[in-house]
């Protein structure tokens, strides 16, 4: 019984002593909240529904909402259709002079009609630049297209026609027939400075009316997006950290005051989409490109005539020059605007007008911005003095003259010559051409060519307008003739061999 009794008096103990040191220590612990705020919270985690409004408010400077509020009105949607080619990936279509011998004009019956394929459609943005319609986008939105709209902010939607393009820039001009549009007014993209914030408007995936900032990261970029068989390409982009995605190009790159300085064109991308940078043509480009297409309806394109190359240590070495500054001139055209200037081999230009100039595209850009028959100052290094040529710029021809469009019908070896619509260039998938008829009575009659092909090439050299086959075809007759290529309305390439005398 004793020993019973013991046991119980030891348990007691020790729930006794238990307690006593639970309760110190819940003395001792903090006071906790056992609200549902603090129950959920976590240090890795914030809801917005714990946060508190911020009294912080945004510099004057800084404030994006009245630019975007201007700008956003007056960039449209620009969707594009793309008729297939016919009888596109048909491998019997690849035969057809030979079947056509066969089954005559019935061949057509035989060529699977109903397995036409659908128009295709693609997308982009346009910039208003002027009240009664005028829209910039780049070349590379509407390229090839059969049919080009344009829907505004507002969701109204216009049919737009092309007025005109230069790849050399991917610009591109189209027109609605409206009136009273909200436009927005070119800035000075000389002015812009790197750091400076930007807003991109546009439409990425078909998201209408977006708008992103960012800050100019660098300014007379090239990145070789612009190559051409000609060499003739532009490039000298501000670059920016602006998000922009597919659907962004044509948009507008605009300063705080809704300005715009540039026309979104690319991204740095290896997937595609966004990944740190986008690049804009700048305003001084665009506006004197728009500006000779409203004008002429092709660009005025001035050219210094120099080879050049950029400056870098190991050239300074080896030419034993005392600058790194400036663009080196590696020659110049026999009858060039440089030559004519004084400018030679071993020289090195230093500003365009006053302007800086220390990469091939920073002087590419401020020529670009004249047109044939202008003076400009050229400054430049000689032995290392400083020197001034004025020169007079040229046209692709060597010639001073304004350039007009001469893409009309012309009669050749007693064939007819004609340009080719752009309704007809976007279903053949085509740029140019020259379409040929009244072969019966012409020299080309005993070519094989029929009436309504299209000469789109002649030795892999393009041709554009009916006045590129005369001229390449002249120069063929010196060789051993040539070979023409091209397309029939119904979709159908063929080569041609034409021989001396032809």
């Amino acid at each position: 019984m004793q020993a019973k009794q013991l046991m119980l008096g030891l348990l007691g103990s020790a729930i006794l002593g238990g307690g006593v040191a639970v309760g110190g220590y819940k003395m001792l612990e903090p006071e906790r909240d056992n609200s549902p705020q603090a129950l959920a919270a976590d240090p890795n985690v914030r809801y917005t529904s714990a946060l508190k409004s911020s009294t912080y408010s945004i510099p004057d400077g800084l404030n994006f909402t009245a630019a975007a509020a201007t700008v956003t009105p007056a960039v449209v949607h620009v969707m594009t259709e793309y008729s297939p080619q016919a009888g596109q990936n048909d491998a019997a279509m690849r035969m057809d002079p030979f079947l056509r011998q066969f089954f005559g004009d019935d061949f057509d019956q035989y060529r699977g009609r109903g397995r036409q394929q659908q128009p295709q459609q693609g997308s982009g943005s346009g910039v208003i630049i002027a009240a009664n319609g005028y829209i910039v986008t780049n070349n590379h939105v509407i390229d090839k297209a059969s049919k080009i709209e344009v829907v505004m902010d507002d969701k109204r939607k216009f049919e737009a026609e092309l007025v005109g393009k230069d790849p050399n820039t991917d610009l591109a001009l189209l027109k609605v027939k409206a009136d009273n549009l909200p436009f927005i007014r070119y800035g000075n993209s000389d002015d812009v400075k790197v750091g400076e914030w930007v807003l991109a408007v546009g439409n990425p995936f078909n998201l209408n009316s977006t708008v992103t900032a960012g800050i100019i990261s660098a300014k007379g970029r090239n990145i070789n997006i612009l190559r051409r068989e000609d060499g003739m390409g532009i490039e000298s982009f501000l670059q920016t950290d602006a998000v922009v995605n597919p659907g962004n190009s044509g948009g507008a790159l605009v300063n705080l005051n809704g300005d715009l300085i540039g026309i979104n064109s690319a991204i740095a991308s290896q997937t595609g989409s966004f990944v740190g940078y986008s690049f804009a043509v700048p305003s001084s480009i665009v506006s004197k490109v728009i500006d000779d297409l409203l004008k002429y309806k092709v660009v005025q394109r001035a050219l210094l005539g120099v080879q050049i190359r950029e400056i870098d240590a190991t050239l300074a070495a080896e030419k034993k020059l005392n600058t790194l500054s400036g663009v080196y001139v590696m020659g110049a055209g026999k009858e060039s605007s440089a030559a004519e200037a004084g400018l030679r081999e071993g020289d090195v230009i230093t500003s365009i007008n006053g302007a800086k100039v220390n990469t091939s595209s920073q002087l590419q850009e401020q020529v670009a911005r004249y047109r044939p028959g202008d003076k400009i100052k050229v400054a430049y290094l000689r032995d290392g003095n400083s020197r001034t040529a004025t020169a007079t710029l040229r046209n692709s021809t060597g010639t001073t003259d304004v350039v007009r469009e001469s893409s009309g019908a012309i009669k050749y070896e007693g064939a007819s010559l004609s340009p080719v619509t752009r309704q007809e260039q976007g279903k053949l998938g085509i740029e140019g051409g020259a379409k040929i008829s009244n072969i019966r009575n012409s020299n080309f009659r005993e070519t094989g060519i029929a009436d309504g092909f299209i000469i789109t090439r002649i030795d892999k050299n393009r041709v554009e307008k009916p006045q590129d086959v005369q001229r390449l075809l002249e120069a063929a007759k010196e060789t051993d003739g040539a070979l023409v290529e091209g397309v029939y309305p119904d979709g159908r390439k063929a080569y041609y061999p034409i021989g001396q005398g032809q």
